[in-house]
């Protein structure tokens, strides 16, 4: 099933045409792979033109740890460090920009500065609010599953059918958010690799991520430098695991990624390049 494209200013989203690339730029002090490199707005626009010129389709802006066991920060302090990093960026150029928050009053100045897409690790449903800043801006937005929160979603969790169940989980959001005034068009969809997730889990749902087309959606994959990656090729370094990543990365995009969330966009870049020409451009 074709999917509607998707433009953001100058920049049209052909989804299905190849696999696109979302570069992460954490702007946070304690991010589990790359916490406190660019913490500067300075720095973090150095590294989101060093992203563009890689290969970056859509730079992702982060200003609140993730990661299992992680703390939330304030508003003010998120607020604090994410507005000005955009607006840097917004000097330099015109990359799709996507702030990662689950904080409504953090996306709405984030995208009065400039940015474009909200990407929610909670669907919508941490902040009431977050629904009704999406549609007043018709910003596209991706909607997360993850089960609990990042301080206790790696505490014993279980499924069923994870693919089921996520895959539930994840159309009920979108029947919501349309219901809030966004239209399906808008809306991307992310199955939470590492969120609330054993590794079998992982396994599972990246080997089945063309059951979530079905939803008739563009499906992202973050799989970057994450835990489950280091278990299997026993790399304890977050940072140290771009060759395994690489691999998850080639998997996602073969089982049916439209867009791929990574630390290392020039490697990724590569990797893709082969994978969409065989997958895609060889039918």
């Amino acid at each position: 099933m074709a999917l509607p494209s998707l433009a953001i200013k100058e920049h049209t989203f052909h989804w299905g045409s190849r696999t696109y690339i979302m570069g992460v730029i954490n702007v946070t002090p304690d991010s589990f792979s790359d916490g406190g490199k660019f913490s500067s707005p300075e720095e973090a626009k150095q590294q989101a033109a060093s992203l563009i010129a890689a290969g970056a389709d859509i730079l992702d802006i982060g200003g609140e740890s993730t990661r299992p066991f992680s703390e939330p920060v304030t508003l003010e302090e998120e607020l604090r460090r994410v507005v000005p990093v955009i607006r840097e960026i917004r000097e330099i150029s015109d990359c799709p920009i996507s702030v990662d928050t689950v904080k409504a009053e953090v996306a709405e100045a984030a995208l009065n500065e400039g940015a474009d897409i909200i990407n929610d690790i909670s669907a919508l449903r941490f902040d009431p609010g977050m629904a009704d800043v999406a549609s007043t801006f018709k910003a596209p937005v991706v909607l997360m599953h993850m089960k609990g929160s990042p301080r206790d979603m790696q505490v014993d969790p279980y499924y069923e059918d994870v693919v089921m169940e996520v895959k539930h989980f994840l159309g009920k959001r979108m029947a919501w958010a349309n219901s809030k005034g966004i239209s399906k068009e808008k809306m991307l969809i992310d199955p939470g690799i590492g969120f609330g997730k054993r590794l079998r889990d992982n396994l599972v749902l990246i080997n089945h991520l063309r059951e979530f087309t079905e939803l008739g959606v563009p499906v992202m994959v973050g799989v970057s430098r994450k835990a489950f990656l280091g278990t299997i090729a026993g790399i304890n370094e977050a940072g140290e695991r771009d060759v395994a990543t690489l691999g998850a990365i080639a998997a996602s995009a073969m089982k049916g990624a439209d867009l791929v969330r990574v630390h290392n966009v020039a490697l990724t870049k590569q990797v893709l390049q082969v994978v969409d020409a065989i997958c895609r451009k060889s039918l």
